[in-house]
């Protein structure tokens, strides 16, 4: 029976994606080199692992929206989901390198992406989880199936840089931010009334930061 080990040995951004898209660097060893793999249901579930790195005071501001106050994180701090992935790996004997693509939201409303925002310098603890089937040809040439051992997982620490290098290459100087429909409307029309060329300047005015804009906050 054909048996599997997984390492993530690094990152690198997808620069040519349709949407922001990081290709992580899997290792595959086939432990049963005499039993030819014929491809992989790959299946990965990949966690954040708060729990594994140390947080400057700069941290704590900006995380707050995820894990609350400080005083807090001994019992808020925790590891949780970030996505799943299904990926079809070819062939091969005894190893391979395989790219696993990971697709990357900048939205605002998930925790993986104010988490990867919150956090300073340094690195993202990374656990990745293992499932799905080994196709393999044994003894005879017959092909054969197998699953993939519910323990095999991988961790690895991608680099905060390499995170924010992503969704500058895709999102240069900006950022997205989903609000409510009628909250939109409120704004828009705030925006026309108040002949404001962009959004920005529309919220710079509603904050009080429109540079030179001496009128008084008005309600939309």
């Amino acid at each position: 029976m054909a048996e599997l080990d997984f390492a993530v040995t690094g990152a690198e951004v997808e620069r040519h994606a349709v949407s922001p898209l990081l290709q992580f660097d899997l290792r595959i060893s086939n432990k049963t080199p005499a039993l030819p793999i014929a491809n992989v249901m790959l299946n990965c579930q990949i966690r954040i692992e708060p729990t594994r790195r140390r947080y400057e005071s700069g941290d704590h501001d900006r995380l707050s929206d995820l894990f609350g106050e400080p005083a807090r994180w001994s019992q808020t701090l925790r590891g949780f989901l970030w996505t799943h992935i299904t990926t079809v790996v070819p062939g091969f004997d005894a190893d391979c390198v395989f790219k696993l693509p990971v697709p990357c939201s900048f939205d605002f409303n998930i925790a993986a992406t104010k988490y990867f925002h919150g956090v300073g310098d340094g690195d993202v603890p990374l656990l990745f989880l293992f499932s799905g089937a080994v196709f393999y040809r044994d003894a005879d040439d017959q092909l054969q199936i197998t699953q993939i051992s519910w323990n095999k997982e991988s961790a690895f620490r991608l680099p905060v840089r390499t995170w924010r290098g992503l969704m500058e290459s895709y999102y240069p100087n900006s950022t997205w931010l989903r609000i409510d429909r009628d909250v939109f409307e409120q704004l828009y029309r705030y925006k026309r009334h108040h002949g404001l060329a962009t959004w920005e300047r529309a919220l710079q005015s509603l904050l009080g930061d429109a540079p030179g804009d001496s009128r008084a906050e008005a309600q939309p």
